[in-house]
């Protein structure tokens, strides 16, 4: 069994209850054995140095520990990690283009899947992922189809950057996504998890519980997950 720590849009830059909120979740870091954030780290992407090296350096400290930390660059971010060079490390992954990284963990031979944020040809990517694995996860920053979001709950649909849920291969355990800020979990060929921002950015999310998402994963997919609000 592997343990999973997932978050996304964190929107740090914000103001310091963002970094609070951030703290708070990566604390759930002491019991993963690997570690996701589903992107939009920032809340712009012309950031100044400093605040790139304040965001990563909890992410080194979790992987300086023997934990993998898998980062997805979002929107905010317009599909990039500012200044990379920062958030170098070796066991910090981001997915700066479609790809796979391949690992061992705890015995169990690991897929993660992803790509960076992208406005259109979504099902295109697929093709290029070529996982392999006991656990194979997705890990994207899009709106799935099914999706809601905001006070009247929009749901999202269909266009271009929206995901059909049957576009979801079937050969992934769970995908992992951001971009969406209300945590949910959608049925699809692989169940969906958002976690949510870890902190509201808008008046529309005012009312809505922010956090991140435990998961527990066999080789069999997602055994059991828990929301955990950090409010």
């Amino acid at each position: 069994m592997l343990r999973l720590l997932l978050l996304s849009d964190t929107h740090l830059g914000l103001g310091e209850h963002h970094f609070a909120a951030y703290e708070r979740a990566l604390a759930f870091a002491r019991d993963a054995d690997l570690v996701v954030h589903a992107g939009d780290v920032f809340y712009r992407s012309r950031v100044k140095p400093g605040l790139v090296f304040r965001a990563f350096d909890p992410l080194k400290r979790i992987a300086d520990g023997g934990v993998p930390v898998f980062v997805v660059p979002g929107n905010h971010e317009r599909s990039a990690i500012p200044f990379p060079l920062l958030a170098m490390h070796p066991r910090i992954h981001i997915f700066d283009h479609p790809r796979t990284f391949h690992l061992n963990v705890k015995g169990a031979e690991v897929a993660i899947s992803g790509f960076p944020c992208v406005r259109n040809g979504i099902r295109d990517l697929f093709p290029q992922l070529e996982p392999r694995g006991d656990i194979r996860l997705l890990t994207l920053h899009q709106s799935v189809e099914g999706a809601t979001v905001g006070p009247v709950n929009f749901t999202f649909r269909d266009g271009p950057d929206v995901l059909p849920r049957r576009a979801i291969p079937r050969h992934f355990h769970a995908v992992l996504a951001g971009h969406i800020h209300r945590h949910q979990v959608l049925d699809a060929n692989a169940p969906v998890f958002y976690p949510g921002a870890t902190e509201p950015t808008s008046s529309a999310e005012w009312g809505e519980r922010k956090g991140c998402v435990t998961l527990e994963l066999g080789s069999e997919g997602v055994r059991s997950w828990r929301f955990h609000a950090l409010q």
